[in-house]
């Protein structure tokens, strides 16, 4: 009850209508990820990205590589 964290399980996203990418600010260096509808261009955030840990955390969660994510300005 107190103290444990369920694990979370990996979230399957739609391969064919959407493509991961990091947002990165100009400015201030802040970083969000998510995925982007190819169709209607719409960005979904999902995650905020600090530190390398929070990118590997989001690429277990939903099962991207890191090869596949486009960083946008």
């Amino acid at each position: 009850m107190f103290g444990r964290r369920k694990k979370q399980h990996a979230v399957p996203y739609n391969k064919t209508g959407k493509i991961p990418v990091i947002r990165s600010s100009i400015c201030t260096g802040e970083q969000v990820a998510g995925f982007k509808d190819l169709a209607s261009g719409r960005f979904e955030e999902l995650m905020l990205i600090q530190n390398s840990d929070n990118l590997q955390e989001f690429l277990t969660r939903y099962q991207v590589e890191e090869a596949e994510i486009k960083r946008e300005w």
